[in-house]
């Protein structure tokens, strides 16, 4: 009788390493399981026995976040998407965060997966998408680029979900600092009814200062840019003793944080999502920051972590 090993609930997993630094790529969803400098996690990622827990380490496209009721209106027509978050009556985090990713390219130190997005009813688009993973002495580094395929312009945003966590330090004690100058205020579904200065507020984390008991499921908009154009959310010990910092090129224009509270069991407010992201919550229907790819036209975006004080 023929019999084949168990596939992982990720699918095939691709391991890059250089300077001390080790990542694994997954084939499902194309995104992150596994990130560490000398043996230290510094990505709260999953087993490769688990089925990806809370998004962690998603490449989500061609949407981030939450549209309300799955509902959107593109160039004079009406779509509707699956509700893939029920309990909200939204659908959330895109197309691509459950699909079989292909290898491209494979080398000690980088991977190059891909997905072919093909147009659907409530997407009518096809879409290229690639990710460059990279390891090195600067970190984790990750390289999307995106290329309308269809006949007609496209709508798009893209956003990705890793899990920061410092070793040894409880979410509650991290120094955060989060180049936001408002926040987005939301209603019961998590979706944005409007915004909000943060200055003066408890929401200010425009100058580190630690977490505490806040809970956070919380957009940041009007970012304070880092000279190159970037911006950067920073995670510390309170002694200085470590840090990890995820940054983000010019592209993404909006944060995301997520202090875990919704997580069960282990995962409960364990470690810190931090999601760069190229345009809010219901873009699709608001339109704020939301990318239209032409016909043929190719988006390409960058982010890192850097872990150490």
């Amino acid at each position: 009788m023929q019999t084949t090993e168990p596939t992982p609930p990720s699918g095939a997993q691709w391991t890059i390493a250089a300077a001390g630094h080790e990542a694994v790529i997954v084939e499902v969803g194309g995104g992150l399981r596994v990130y560490r400098r000398d043996g230290v996690d510094y990505v709260d990622g999953y087993g490769a026995d688990e089925i990806c827990p809370g998004s962690a380490g998603q490449v989500l496209a061609p949407w981030p976040n939450r549209i309300r009721d799955g509902a959107y209106t593109f160039d004079g027509r009406s779509y509707a998407l699956p509700l893939t978050e029920p309990s909200r009556h939204v659908a959330i985090h895109g197309l691509v965060n459950w699909v079989p990713w292909r290898l491209v390219e494979q080398a000690e130190d980088a991977v190059t997966v891909g997905y072919d997005l093909p147009p659907l009813p409530a997407y009518p688009w096809a879409l290229r998408l690639r990710t460059r993973w990279s390891v090195g002495t600067d970190g984790l580094r990750a390289e999307h680029v995106v290329t309308n395929l269809a006949t007609e312009p496209a709508p798009f945003g893209l956003a990705v979900h890793p899990y920061l966590r410092l070793p040894g330090v409880a979410v509650d004690d991290l120094l955060m600092r989060v180049p936001g100058r408002n926040r987005l205020v939301v209603d019961g579904r998590l979706l944005p009814v409007g915004a909000a200065p943060v200055a003066g507020t408890k929401y200010d984390w425009t100058v580190p200062r630690p977490i505490g008991d806040a809970v956070l499921d919380t957009t940041f908009g009007a970012v304070v840019r880092d000279a190159d154009g970037g911006s950067t959310v920073t995670l510390a010990a309170p002694d200085g003793s470590d840090a990890v910092r995820l940054w983000a090129g010019a592209e993404f224009g909006w944060w995301q944080v997520f202090t875990g509270d919704a997580l069960s069991g282990e995962r409960h407010r364990r470690s810190v999502a931090v999601e760069p992201m190229t345009c809010p919550p219901d873009a699709f229907r608001s339109g704020r920051d939301l990318i239209t790819l032409a016909p043929g036209q190719t988006w390409r975006g960058t982010w890192g972590v850097r872990p150490g004080a």
